[in-house]
């Protein structure tokens, strides 16, 4: 059965939109647009919920009308609309979602909400068909765990983090050192010319057995180093930035690696894979792939970071499965992927993790 999915995206700062055609075995992405909202963040630091929320419902509809034009497929056409309905900040979800009630309820079309975490955790099959089970490292700015992947909606969480997901310490660390936002790609540049190892950092957690993470520790001992720094010389020059920049991403690095190594040891999986805007990251990704010799897959950079083409993926299945929703779907912040797995211990910028 071939479907036309309409997918919206709208968790955090990027207003996304998407189209794609096919069935869930072989999908065709036939548009994939996104809006960034960095620049009316840029002043604060970080993401504002309340502006981001109204950003989203000013432009969702311009979105979806320039999917549409870029798939050439016309409203009708479509079988049925994909949107997040969580987890994420609240405002965005809920922007999203009433949105996609609107077009489901004026065009007599289904609706199905997407969980935003199970986008990320099929990517994998979106862009390469990789066979289940598959062990999924998702590293995000609000969100890292592992998961073993036993189809559409089967999830096994084997650790994940206990306080800061890597994007949420990326872009603190980026604010410490006087770096714009977002901190990843920020931190990232500037660790390209930095000596990673200068700054002796911690490597969180290695010590204990299992596959947890934390990096908050990580973040305070960047603060440690540059406080140290103003205090001996008065100051840092740009290349105690780029240093510390660069020791910061390697201990992040050698973390994920080594608690992967674990992840793998234990999952019985045909291959690994990485999702999530932090998989970006190229040493990230170079450190992981060196991990195992199964398969790795690292979806498009265009695909790792927010997108609607995995949540459009993900309703596809989910419409193929026989499930939609109807008008009381409702947005959630909080929304695990492993069911029967207790809540991680932490707080983090999107409160107690899934």
């Amino acid at each position: 059965m071939t479907l036309t999915i309409l997918g919206i995206e709208s968790s955090c700062d990027d207003t996304a939109t998407a189209v794609l055609r096919g069935s869930g075995d072989a999908p065709v992405i036939l548009s994939n647009t996104v809006r960034s909202q960095t620049d009316l963040h840029a002043a604060y630091g970080g993401v504002v919920p309340e502006i981001a929320a109204r950003a989203h419902a000013e432009t969702l509809d311009l979105m979806v009308e320039h999917a549409l034009e870029q798939a050439d497929v016309m409203l009708p056409e479509i079988d049925a609309i994909a949107v997040t309905a969580g987890p994420g900040l609240i405002g965005g979800v809920l922007s999203g979602v009433m949105a996609a009630k609107g077009l489901a309820m004026g065009l007599g079309k289904p609706l199905i909400g997407v969980n935003h975490l199970a986008g990320h955790a099929l990517t994998p099959r979106l862009t390469d068909g990789v066979a289940f089970p598959y062990l999924l490292l998702l590293v995000s700015g609000g969100h890292c765990q592992f998961l073993r992947v036993d189809g559409p909606e089967a999830f096994t969480r084997l650790g994940g983090t206990i306080d800061d997901a890597p994007g949420e310490a990326f872009d603190k660390v980026a604010r410490l050192l006087g770096l714009p936002q977002p901190g990843g790609p920020s931190v990232e540049e500037a660790a390209l010319y930095g000596n990673p190892s200068r700054f002796k950092l911690p490597r969180p957690l290695l010590d204990r057995p299992g596959c947890d993470l934390s990096f908050s520790g990580l973040k305070t001992a960047v603060l440690r180093a540059r406080d140290d720094m103003v205090a001996t010389q008065g100051g840092m020059s740009e290349q105690d930035r780029s240093d510390l920049c660069a020791s910061f991403q390697m201990a992040v690095a050698d973390v994920l690696a080594e608690k992967s190594r674990r992840a793998l040891a234990d999952a019985q999986v045909t291959a690994f894979a990485v999702a999530g805007g932090v998989a970006a990251n190229k040493t990230l990704r170079a450190k992981l792939e060196a991990v195992t010799d199964l398969p790795f897959i690292a979806p498009p950079l265009a695909l790792c970071t927010d997108n609607a083409a995995m949540i459009a993926y993900v309703g596809m299945l989910a419409f193929e499965a026989g499930r939609t929703d109807d008008m009381s779907l409702r947005a959630r912040p909080r929304w695990p992927l492993d069911v029967d797995a207790a809540p991680m211990i932490g707080s983090g910028k999107k409160g107690a993790k899934a």
